[in-house]
């Protein structure tokens, strides 16, 4: 690009060349002085200026993110059938010019916003859903030209290709797809699928015109002040009753925890006293056995009763006096007098 800039800067300079000379002729000639050398130098400044004008009309170079198309005076349909391609190229000088369309991504935006869109005021879309209700929609088509299409767009649209398909394209496309749902749908349970179906059939008719849908963007869906007001209304109801159904479930969750922590106490309880009972079942055995081995050992040592008896009496006691009319709980045997005392019997 820069070497087209400056042939043509050059080719420019050049004209300004023979212009300058020509007026030194005209003042040289007026004061009867000899124009011979300046005549030479017009000649050949004005055959350097033709060339690089010609060589400037014929060069062109074309940015990476662009694709010429070749307007031909002596090709035979006008134009030239291949789409030129980036860099330096050359076309036949004051019998073509070239028509550059860009093929990088554009955003088209249709907003209710005075200036966000790229038309000043309220561009956004009005539409009608399948009930009834008026809706006003804001969006944005992202889009390019299809490199292999270029030739078609220019002879289909030139350079009106926005404002004459994707404004009114996107238009009709976005009242078409909203009046197949119910207005609940939109706000609600099938935006999703709303922005679907619209960018599907944007891509479609894009794609028959020459261009390619990057993208389509659902920016913002603006209801009637009345429908505004009513879904308000009853968000609040739908919030109050959620509120409502969780004070429920709350409540709800609380009788089960307490129902559960008393069954809990419950079983506790119930195997605390089976463990009371299992234990006075084992100690009531144990005792059982403990009272049978010392019935068979009293069996066979009927005195070990008396012995143990005496056993437990205190060391020093030779003498116990009991009542006569307190019979004895054991069978003792006959308790003999002190050692050296005499026994009644023996006088001894």
């Amino acid at each position: 690009m820069q070497i087209t800039i400056l042939i043509a800067a050059v080719a420019g300079f050049s004209w300004l060349v023979v212009v300058g000379l020509i007026a030194l002729a005209v003042a040289r000639k007026t004061r009867g002085k000899n124009i011979k050398g300046v005549i030479t130098g017009i000649v050949v400044a004005f055959v350097a200026a033709v060339l690089l004008n010609t060589v400037s009309a014929g060069l062109v170079f074309i940015e990476p993110q662009e694709r010429g198309v070749v307007i031909s005076a002596v090709a035979p349909k006008g134009y030239r059938e291949e789409i030129l391609q980036p860099g330096l190229r050359w076309v036949v000088p004051y019998a073509e010019n070239v028509k550059v369309y860009p093929i990088s991504k554009m955003t088209y935006t249709m907003s209710i916003a005075h200036s966000e869109g790229q038309i000043i005021g309220d561009d956004s879309i009005s539409a009608r859903t399948s009930d009834g209700q008026e809706i006003i929609i804001d969006a944005s088509v992202m889009f390019s030209l299809n490199p292999s299409e270029i030739m078609s767009v220019h002879i289909d649209w030139q350079d009106r290709y926005i404002d004459d398909l994707i404004r009114p394209s996107a238009r009709g496309v976005i009242r078409e797809a909203v009046a197949q749902f119910k207005v609940s749908e939109v706000y609600s349970t099938k935006r999703a699928e709303l922005a679907e179906k619209i960018e599907s059939d944007m891509a479609a008719t894009l794609e028959d015109n020459g261009l390619i849908l990057s993208a389509f963007v659902l920016r913002n869906i603006t209801f009637t002040d009345e429908y505004s007001a009513s879904i308000e209304q009853k968000q609040i109801a739908e919030q109050k009753a959620e509120e409502a159904e969780y004070v429920v479930e709350q409540k709800k969750f609380e009788a089960d925890q307490a129902r559960e922590e008393a069954k809990g106490q419950k079983d506790a309880a119930i195997t605390e006293a089976e463990g009371r009972a299992q234990s006075q079942l084992i100690e009531a055995a144990a005792e059982a056995e403990a009272l049978r081995l010392i019935a068979e050992v009293l069996a066979a040592n009927p005195e070990l009763l008396n012995y143990r008896y005496i056993e437990k009496l205190a060391p020093g006691i030779q003498v116990m006096l009991v009542p006569n009319d307190n019979p004895y709980f054991l069978p003792l045997p006959d308790l003999d007098y002190i050692q050296g005392t005499p026994t009644p019997e023996t006088g001894d």
